[in-house]
């Protein structure tokens, strides 16, 4: 097979292949081999007629067109193989010159990754958060565990901080319009809390069962959806039910009705430990994301549009997917956020081709420090999944060649930033 390449710009590569007779010739028989088994001929059991006489019994159009089809397949991927190229998308392919069976020549354009760039990635600044836990975080959790062992009592009183209220609420903007996401029914809060944003529950403090009231609140500036960042919205609310909450007595059999303590101070010490444990991890990945973030951002390379907007894609879809986890549509979701679907897209796509970029970064560092996946890591964390996920259609999928490259590359990543913050620390 000939091969030769031409690069129109950084990102597009144009292929053009001449197969060599022999590589037809396989291609034929593999081809005529899949024929044989569907070809009945007299004389010869099922699969087991001479190629030849199988290839005059068939259909000639659709022989070539299947023909051509694996050949045009197989000789595209030996000539990116063999000119090392990162290919994203469908290529474009113009057939030059065809001769069934003997001639093949043709052209491939096809989107692809310029060559990466690395930084000095071993000498990254990213620093780890030291961790502590203090009294107070350990007293936060106690006072959590005591609340959810309250006895709750009905109450005809106001409302006061510590009590729990049912509401219905529902809130609209500046305009009237409902406010995707700040609507409920039969809603419990904890007045005191401080789970909703600032405001919210002072305003219920004071109001008795079936109490309603009228109130606008301005979102925080740093609210996490950012469509309500900083906006007023109007609250509409109804007091269903105010509970007062008799907290146990903080001791030792208090303790043992939470687990497997004889003291408090055994609790407050298991609750330091995993408290301790969730820092730790919480700080772990905080780091790992910041040095694989620092090393994205240095890296150069040059990008097709196709492989950003494939990553755009995959965000979209998990974004769609939280959005329905919550209750919300789509449209609902670009509503709350005060986007349409191109001004969703634009947002996403400076995170998508960093998140690229991360990938190919990574997979470069892999290569230069001669980390790779083994078959028993493959194959360990295969049986894991499958011992975790027990239904047939999830061991189908596990069992799929697509799966085992997914994990395979999966692993790589994870063992490429092991390698890398194990370097720094």
């Amino acid at each position: 097979m000939q091969v030769s390449l031409t690069k129109p710009t950084e990102t597009k590569a144009k292929l053009q292949v001449v197969a060599a007779d022999k590589e037809l010739q396989v291609v034929l028989d593999a081809v005529l081999t899949r024929y044989r088994d569907k070809v009945k001929l007299p004389g010869f059991r099922p699969g087991h007629a001479p190629l030849p006489m199988v290839q005059k019994s068939v259909d000639q159009a659709a022989l070539q067109n299947d023909f051509l089809n694996d050949a045009v397949n197989q000789m595209y991927f030996l000539a990116v193989q063999e000119k090392r190229l990162r290919t994203t998308g469908n290529p474009q392919v113009e057939v030059v010159k065809f001769v069934p069976f003997s001639t093949l020549e043709f052209t491939a354009e096809v989107d692809v990754v310029g060559d990466v760039k690395l930084p000095d990635y071993k000498k990254i600044s990213a620093k780890k958060e030291a961790v502590s836990v203090t009294a107070d975080d350990v007293k936060q959790v106690v006072e959590s565990l005591r609340q959810r062992s309250a006895e709750r009592k009905s109450v005809e009183r106001a409302a006061k901080d510590g009590d729990e209220v049912v509401l219905d609420f529902a809130g609209k903007d500046a305009k009237g319009e409902p406010v995707p996401g700040a609507e409920a029914k039969g809603y419990g809060l904890q007045l005191g809390s401080k789970s909703f944003i600032p405001g919210f529950e002072d305003a219920i403090v004071g109001l008795k069962a079936g109490a309603e009231k009228t109130f606008t609140l301005p979102f925080p500036k740093d609210y996490a959806v950012s469509a309500l960042a900083g906006k007023k919205v109007t609250f509409e609310v109804k007091v269903q039910e105010v509970k007062e909450l008799a907290l146990p007595k903080l001791d030792d059999a208090f303790a043992a009705t939470v687990g497997p303590f004889k003291t408090v101070d055994e609790l407050k010490t298991d609750i330091k430990k995993e408290l301790t444990a969730q820092k730790e991890r919480e700080a772990q990945a905080k780091y790992e994301n910041a040095v694989v973030q620092d090393i994205a951002e240095k890296t150069k390379v040059a990008l097709p549009d196709s492989v950003v907007d494939a990553q755009v894609d995959r965000l979209k879809q998990e974004d769609t997917q939280n959005a329905m986890y919550r209750g919300q549509s789509w449209d609902e979701y670009l509503k709350a956020q005060d986007l349409d679907d191109e001004k969703y897209r634009a947002q996403k796509r400076p995170q998508a081709e960093l998140q690229v970029k991360a990938s190919l970064a990574l997979a470069e560092i892999a290569e230069a420090e001669k980390i790779d996946v083994t078959p028993e890591e493959l194959d360990a964390q295969l049986e894991a999944l499958k011992q975790r996920y027990t239904d047939a259609k999830m061991q189908e999928e596990l069992s799929k060649p697509e799966a085992r490259r997914d994990i395979a590359s999966r692993i790589l990543t994870e063992k490429t930033i092991a390698h890398l913050v194990g370097k720094k620390g």
